[in-house]
């Protein structure tokens, strides 16, 4: 298997928290994540190690199910990166996503989404990421410009 890397990030004009608290809020991804809809399948809110989430992406009858455990979760009291990593576990899609908040200034954060992808079929999975990098990149960077008004708008109403 070939690991992959892609790294796609986003600055908000909102606090850490505020940028956290959203991305974090799993069943609310659908609202910003481009085709995809996201459920916790495990106890709580799935803001801990060991939470199990399943998202579903696709238009219509055409998508995949990619389930998913948080493997880390790091919170830290002081002004450090918030920091999850969820570990896919699914037939199509293997490999780690994370998600990293950024604190730039007290109304200010960066979001770093990170996918660490395990490419199956040898040469022609190396093949079909290469023709297919660019679109999932820009389906990243929509939907984290998605986030970016969504955090804003909420900063700004206050909520």
């Amino acid at each position: 298997m070939t690991r992959v890397e892609l790294t796609v990030p986003v600055d908000v004009n909102a606090p850490a928290e505020v940028v956290w608290h959203t991305v974090t809020d799993w069943e609310g991804q659908g609202e910003w994540m481009l085709g995809t809809r996201v459920e916790v399948t495990s106890p709580g809110d799935g803001r801990r190690v060991g939470a199990r989430l399943r998202a579903v992406t696709g238009v219509g009858p055409l998508g995949f199910t990619d389930t998913m455990e948080i493997v880390e979760w790091t919170v830290p009291a002081g002004d450090g990166p918030r920091r999850c990593v969820v570990r896919h576990t699914g037939r199509v899609v293997r490999g780690d996503g994370v998600f990293e908040v950024v604190e730039l200034g007290p109304e200010r954060s960066r979001l770093l989404w990170s996918e660490l992808l395990d490419l199956p079929f040898g040469v022609l999975g190396r093949f079909g990421w290469s023709v297919g990098r660019p679109a999932f990149r820009a389906g990243v960077e929509h939907s984290l410009r998605r986030l970016a008004r969504l955090c804003e708008a909420g900063y700004r109403a206050g909520g």
